[in-house]
């Protein structure tokens, strides 16, 4: 399921068109992405958790001529399901 059909599918259980249906996804994941970014946790209940991580620097390997590089620490968005979701 991509962006599209998940706008459809939501239009269609709602009852709205596909153009209100299309703002409301948009706002869900502009709303997410806002509070992952500001270093806010966001749970949803029987779905899960999103929330930003930390990856530590560390020291790795060029693989093309082996020669030892710095990675620099990074922050990227995390999900962790729900146990219901991963039950179905």
């Amino acid at each position: 399921m991509n962006k599209g059909d998940l706008t459809k599918t939501v239009s269609e259980a709602a009852g709205i068109s596909h153009d209100q249906a299309g703002k409301a996804v948009n706002a869900v994941f502009e709303a997410i992405a806002g509070a992952v970014k500001g270093r806010n946790k966001v749970a949803i209940a029987g779905f899960g958790t999103f929330e930003a991580k930390t990856r530590n620097a560390r020291e790795g390997r060029n693989p093309a001529t082996g020669d030892t590089i710095q990675i620099p620490e990074k922050t990227s968005a995390a999900f962790k399901p729900a146990t219901a979701l991963k039950d179905i």
